[in-house]
């Protein structure tokens, strides 16, 4: 074997110098990692899969199904080969494959014969590590089985993200603490910052549809439990929710990254709001206590210049819908609240939009606001939404921002509108 060449060297000391900067490497396992693992053996129906960041000397698994072991060498030809190119990385034969026919997982216990990972890559391009299947049967695999890999494995990499981004924000509080700065601000500007890794700040672009958010904390110096994200699916398909856990504070907050990350995860794997919600409760079933939340799950599908909406609803206010000339009309999806028991029942209902229709979700923080000495209802929401037709995404959310100013406020509020702008 060659030596490495000093710019493959360089480059390793680059990556290695990238897996530090997310201070993963001697973090404890970790569930939301866990629920990754799970799905990504439940999809390609293996025994075996893995969330591994690969160090310099050995490959730290921070998730897994089915693997026993937390730490193995590394080994030429399963995951250390996979962090060496940018594509997934197969081998449908692991006896067959030169490039692991020697490998210890393959010679030995769990004897691999298949394996396929999507590298874990950052915004530099440094792969930290992979997330992969293993199985004890060759087998092939399809190009939709490798998309699923890869996003896996962005979802993976926007978590370490938003942990990097929240504790550079944490250790700057401390900073301003040691400072002498008042017990007050610090947690106000703590909570602010971990409330914005559990909802994004900004939406990523979907062609065709113009979406926007309002979002008002009941009190900033304590992170609340609503969430919301909408993300695309594949061409002409997207997704969007808009939840709220029970509670407040550090507990509320953990479940809240966890049901946007079980949500978003799940989405990618199932075709089917029924699903995806039925996901999340499975995994709220398995916290400790009782961990609940109410959610709206919607998949919107472009086609021949129009869109229809797919709408299941957990325990929380049916979204409704703004018609281009300025009418707001129910929807029926119902069902019952996330973790609270393990046969829930969601009834998914159908939407029909033209150019110019909109949908809009909103928290029952809503509902618990006080207007006028009078408590807020459905028909008053849709009351406030109605106006003037050809009204925009952010207009119509402005338009309950208005209308609740000088309200007396119980809880958060969010609301989200997406319309359909072809």
């Amino acid at each position: 074997m060659n030596p490495p060449s000093l710019t493959t060297d360089l480059r390793e000391q680059d990556r290695l110098a990238a897996v530090r900067r997310y201070e993963i490497l001697d973090t404890p396992p970790d569930g939301a990692f866990e629920r990754i693992c799970a799905l990504a053996a439940r999809f390609f129906d293996v025994p075996w899969s893995s969330v591994a960041i690969v160090g310099a000397d050995a490959v730290r698994l921070k998730a897994s199904v089915g693997l026993d072991v937390i730490e193995i060498a590394r080994e030429p030809g399963l995951r250390a080969s996979a962090i060496l190119q940018d594509e997934p990385y197969v081998v449908e034969d692991a006896l067959r494959d030169p490039r692991t026919a020697g490998h210890p997982l393959v010679l030995g216990d769990p004897f691999v014969r298949f394996y396929a990972a999507a590298p874990i890559v950052t915004s530099d391009g440094h792969r930290l590590g992979t997330v992969d299947v293993l199985g004890p049967h060759p087998r092939a695999v399809s190009e939709r089985d490798l998309d699923t890999l890869r996003d896996l494995a962005a979802v993976v990499m926007d978590e370490l993200e938003l942990r990097l981004a929240a504790l550079r924000e944490l250790r700057g509080e401390q900073q301003l603490r040691r400072r002498g700065l008042e017990q007050q601000r610090h947690a106000e500007r703590l909570a602010t910052t971990l409330q914005r890794s559990l909802s994004p700040p900004r939406l990523p672009v979907v062609p065709g549809m113009d979406v926007a958010v309002l979002y008002e904390p009941f009190a900033p110096e304590d992170v609340g439990g609503d969430f919301y994200d909408h993300f695309p699916l594949g061409p002409d398909r997207s997704s969007f929710f808009l939840g709220d856990v029970c509670g407040k504070g550090a507990d509320a907050a953990a479940v809240t990254s966890l049901a946007r990350y079980t949500m978003r995860t799940a989405a990618l794997l199932h075709e089917g709001p029924w699903a995806t919600l039925a996901d999340l409760n499975a995994a709220l079933l398995m916290e400790e206590g009782m961990q609940t939340c109410t959610a709206v799950y919607g998949e919107i599908v472009q086609a021949d210049g129009a869109a229809s909406a797919r709408l299941s609803v957990a325990g929380h206010p049916a979204p409704l819908v703004v018609r281009a000339g300025g009418t707001v009309e129910p929807t029926t999806a119902h069902g019952t609240m996330l973790g609270a028991f393990a046969d829930p029942s969601f009834h998914t209902c159908a939407v029909a939009l033209a150019p110019g229709d909109a949908i809009v979700a909103y928290s029952d923080g809503i509902l618990d606001c006080d207007v006028g000495g009078s408590r807020v209802d459905e028909e008053q929401v849709a009351r406030w939404l109605a106006g003037p037709p050809d009204a925009g995404a952010q207009a119509l959310v402005d338009r309950l921002g208005r209308a609740l100013r000088g309200a007396d406020m119980r809880d958060d509020v969010a609301v989200m509108a997406l319309r359909f702008a072809p």
